[in-house]
């Protein structure tokens, strides 16, 4: 029997099952009473491309990447961090063992090397996430075979085995979405990754078709004339090919993992106003659907995929794209979806910035209490771990010590899970050396057989009205395998009363147990 840490108990038993149970959404009614919300996704974006934030270099060893990944994990679970968001292929290659691609040159430093001695970074770095109680997204680039920035090309890279799947563009090498054997290609490697390993969530970013570079050509006119068929605009075919793909994606996730997440971060944008009546009162030179040819709000609206992440890079103030204004657009598109916001962290103070606003220390927090005045919008994600870690102006600190200072659960998913688990069986109270000790054992499958992934405990003063909606009552967060609780922060000769409740890993809550409990005199 294993012990939660953080505290709870004293003797006096009284045991009922509780009617109260969690929402599915925070409200803006308890938000203005000063209750923090009680879910909320919190999450990072690891980049692993060019070593922007792991391995922070292409030469560390085995040892040294997991011990860098472990502090990486630590130092965002302090400041209130519940999910990381890591990139597991970000050109063609592998941070991850159970797959066809080459091991990736940005873990090595060459593409097609493994790693010496030999570990399967994704298996250890799920493994790490889930013991500090985080969910793991693995994020995975579509569009790129090549990066401009490589160095190195494996032998069994993709794009030398079918050098007639690739476009070059702008010094990449990218893949043609038209053809339908790379849409089956780029599905089986997500696949693969689902049935091989045990993740929370599949992830992609804002990178399509890509950005419109100048003087550039992107020539996949032959498949266009080959695959048009009832398409006359090549643009519109273009967006049909990026359907066909994340709709072949999640289907194929659904029917390997249903529990796995599906989710996207696109550019900000969808569409400017101006050529859109449905759009964006924006100014953006570039937008997803014009200009990388993905239709993400479609995508929402059809209920292909589980959340959505905008990448809202600016400020409240710069003019063509308000932070304030996009975001409230997105809370109009959301079509019951989860929608948590993409936040630049990397911005953060920085003198090369064209929008001064970001020198100013709170438009980050101010962005996050923006954020939590609407109900559709159930979280953030924040570009990127280095960037958040180096806590610029201290708006990491402004998160660890006021707006994240409380723990929140993950928000849920009705729509892929709406089965509480059952709550916790055979609980008890018990006096200890070091303070009261709360007891109790799994329950029995609930009837969808889903087991707690978790327990959570939470405390109230004796004349509280319990409410467990209230993560500031939170005392503990417990693993499923830890069935002990023993709290240290009690007061003499004072009645209390808790309530623990089972979590399944979507997330749903079960009904709480209730205990009242006197504490001896110290």
């Amino acid at each position: 029997m294993k012990n939660c840490s953080t505290a709870i108990w004293v003797c006096c038993v009284w045991l009922v099952i509780s009617a109260c149970k969690t929402t599915k959404k925070n409200s803006k009614s308890a938000d203005n009473q000063g209750v923090p919300p009680k879910r909320e996704f919190r999450a990072v974006w690891v980049a692993t491309v060019d070593n922007i934030d792991w391995p922070s270099k292409k030469t560390l060893l085995p040892s040294e990447q997991r011990d860098e990944f472990k502090a990486i994990l630590d130092s965002h679970k302090k400041t209130g961090i519940n999910a990381v968001l890591v990139q597991v292929r970000a050109a063609a290659d592998a941070f991850y063992a159970k797959g066809s691609e080459p091991w990736s040159e940005w873990l090595t430093g060459k593409q097609g090397l493994p790693p010496n001695p030999a570990y399967d970074p994704l298996e250890f770095m799920v493994e790490e996430t889930h013991q500090r109680g985080m969910e793991f997204h693995a994020w995975l680039n579509l569009n790129r075979v090549a990066h401009k920035i490589a160095k190195s090309i494996a032998p069994n890279n993709i794009g030398k085995k079918h050098p007639e799947w690739v476009l070059d563009y702008d010094g990449y090498r990218l893949f043609n979405f038209g053809l339908p054997e790379v849409r089956d290609y780029i599905t089986d490697v997500t696949v693969k990754i689902v049935a091989n390993y045990d993740i929370d969530g599949v992830h992609f970013d804002d990178y399509f078709y890509p950005y419109t570079a100048a003087n550039q050509t992107l020539k996949d006119e032959a498949a266009f004339k080959k695959y048009a068929g009832r398409f006359a605009d090549k643009d519109d075919w273009r967006r049909n090919n990026v359907d066909l793909l994340i709709k072949q994606i999640a289907d194929a996730i659904t029917a390997t993992k249903p529990h796995v997440k599906f989710g996207v971060s696109p550019f900000g944008v969808w569409r400017n106003q101006k050529d859109d009546a449905t759009g964006s009162a924006t100014q953006a030179g570039q937008t997803s659907y014009d200009n990388l040819y993905a239709d993400t709000r479609k995508w929402l609206k059809a209920g292909w995929i589980d959340y959505m992440v905008p990448q809202i890079y600016f400020t409240r103030k710069f003019d063509k794209v308000p932070f304030e204004n996009l975001t409230t657009w997105w809370t109009k598109n959301a079509f019951n979806r989860h929608l948590y916001i993409g936040q630049a962290a990397y911005r953060v103070g920085g003198a090369k910035e064209k929008d001064p606003q970001w020198a100013d220390p709170t438009e980050l927090p101010a962005q996050v209490r923006f954020i939590r005045s609407f109900q559709e919008i159930t979280g953030s994600v924040y570009f990127s771990s280095k960037s958040l870690i180096n806590n610029k102006l201290g708006h990491a600190d402004s998160l660890k010590n006021d707006l994240y200072r409380f723990p929140a659960l993950i928000p849920t998913m009705p729509w892929k899970d709406n089965v509480p688990p059952l709550s916790p069986v055979n609980v008890t109270i018990t006096n200890t050396a070091n303070g009261p000790m709360l007891t109790w054992a799994a329950p029995l499958p609930a009837r969808d057989g889903d087991q707690p992934a978790y327990y959570v405990v939470y405390r109230f003063d004796e004349k509280e009205t319990p409410n467990t909606q209230d993560p500031r009552k939170i005392m503990g967060i417990c693993k499923k395998d830890a069935f002990i609780f023993t709290d240290k922060t009690t007061q003499a000769n004072k009645r209390y009363l808790y309530a623990l409740t089972a979590v399944d890993r979507l997330h749903n809550e079960s009904e709480a147990v209730k205990l009242v409990a006197r504490t001896e005199k110290k």
